[in-house]
């Protein structure tokens, strides 16, 4: 069963649109704001959405927060396409299955202090607002969708496993389509848990420079609608691996990384040098681009073009593989105006311990090939790993 992503909507750092991204794409712009409200005492890069974003019709009120209404910016804009697979397989035949994974704790937070402030809980706010759950059964009823509806929580690699968990929802017969993606937004839980492992950037992030130091945060969404009827975008692939090596820290040989490549590559029946791009999970951390450099060198040729967008973004934890599974979508289907590959910023500094890639530069046009397939990298805390291969439809 072929599985095609039929439209996609995003809103990130880069824009809040699908034009708006792409002419950030192609331009190679980073996009970073400073914040001094997010740690005590100290001020941050972070790649923030500055929009103003939707409210929630009345019935999905009662889980209004940030977070999801950055999910729903993004849905908004392939909601003809879903309205057509409800209209065309029925309401109950439409599956949701979103990622996550600070949810809405950026407003319970603001809950928090005003309580401290004010001695009571705003009358707005219910826990429900916050709860990791509640993205999923917020888009179903904002859809109007009755079809199985759930949240996938896997750390960074949430919005990418969507897809997977949507593919055995339709294969099995439970659904006919499916909108996948997600979303997360920047919160001082997260910020201070990264602060306190020591992880952030003291800047922008550097994906493998010999100087990187460490993360940068950043929020987003995305939203798709899969489907077996023919689109720009077609799923070719999916791996998923957890190789549990530890908490927080990777597997120094990439060995989960690599396993998870080499499972989508067999699920597409690709070699690798059919891969005419990688989009890497490049964090900037030591640790990670590290082990990934490892994984990919070790099974894709060397001249294979690679990028890690975050250096344009941030990472966007949950919503990181939704995005940049966007940011594949754009290149692939024709209409979009991409034309190149998504560019990969750093101080060119290339460090002489780790594994070569082919880096893309900005401006670098898209490969001329009759079959054009790409893959995305995502991998979570925990080795919760996922890898897609998204070709042209």
């Amino acid at each position: 069963m072929r599985l095609f992503v039929n439209d996609c909507g995003v809103i990130c750092p880069l824009g809040n649109n699908r034009a708006e991204v792409a002419d950030s794409l192609a331009g190679g712009r980073a996009m970073f704001v400073k914040r001094s409200d997010l740690i005590h005492g100290r001020t941050l890069l972070v790649g923030a959405v500055e929009a103003d974003l939707p409210a929630p019709p009345p019935e999905a009120a009662g889980l209004d927060c940030r977070n999801n209404r950055l999910m729903l910016a993004a849905l908004r804009q392939i909601a003809p396409a879903i309205a057509a697979a409800a209209d065309h397989y029925g309401r109950h035949r439409v599956a949701v299955v979103l990622g996550t994974s600070t949810s809405g704790i950026a407003d319970g937070e603001a809950a928090l202090a005003a309580r401290r402030h004010d001695g009571a809980w705003p009358a707005a706010f219910h826990y429900r607002q916050q709860e990791t759950g509640s993205i999923g059964m917020f888009a179903a009823r904002v859809l109007g969708l009755s079809g199985p509806a759930y949240t996938v929580a896997t750390a960074c690699s949430s919005s990418a496993k969507v897809f997977a968990a949507a593919r055995r929802l339709i294969r099995a017969g439970l659904a006919d389509a499916a909108v996948v993606g997600g979303a997360d937004t920047l919160c001082r839980l997260t910020l201070n848990g990264f602060g306190a492992l020591e992880a952030l950037s003291k800047g922008r992030c550097n994906p493998f420079s010999a100087h990187r130091d460490g993360i940068t945060i950043g929020e987003g969404a995305a939203a798709f609608l899969l489907s077996t009827d023919p689109g720009p975008v077609v799923l070719l692939g999916i791996g998923e691996t957890s190789d549990a090596h530890h908490p927080t820290a990777p597997n120094p040989e990439g060995a989960g990384a690599r396993d998870t490549m080499a499972q989508a590559l067999a699920d597409a029946a690709l070699r690798p040098d059919d891969i005419a791009y990688v989009n890497l999970h490049g964090t900037g951390t030591p640790l990670n681009d590290a082990m990934e450099s490892k994984a990919v060198a070790s099974l894709f040729p060397p001249a294979v073009p690679c990028s890690s967008t975050k250096g344009m973004t941030g990472h966007m934890l949950g919503a990181t593989g939704g995005v940049e599974a966007a940011f594949l979508w754009l290149a692939l289907a024709q209409d979009q105006g991409l034309g190149v590959l998504p560019p990969h910023l750093w101080d060119g500094c290339a460090d002489p311990l780790l594994p070569r890639l082919a880096l893309v530069r900005p401006g670098m046009p898209l490969p001329e090939r009759p079959n054009l397939a790409m893959l995305s990298n995502s991998f979570g805390f925990g080795g919760s790993n996922v890898s897609l291969i998204l070709g042209r439809g």
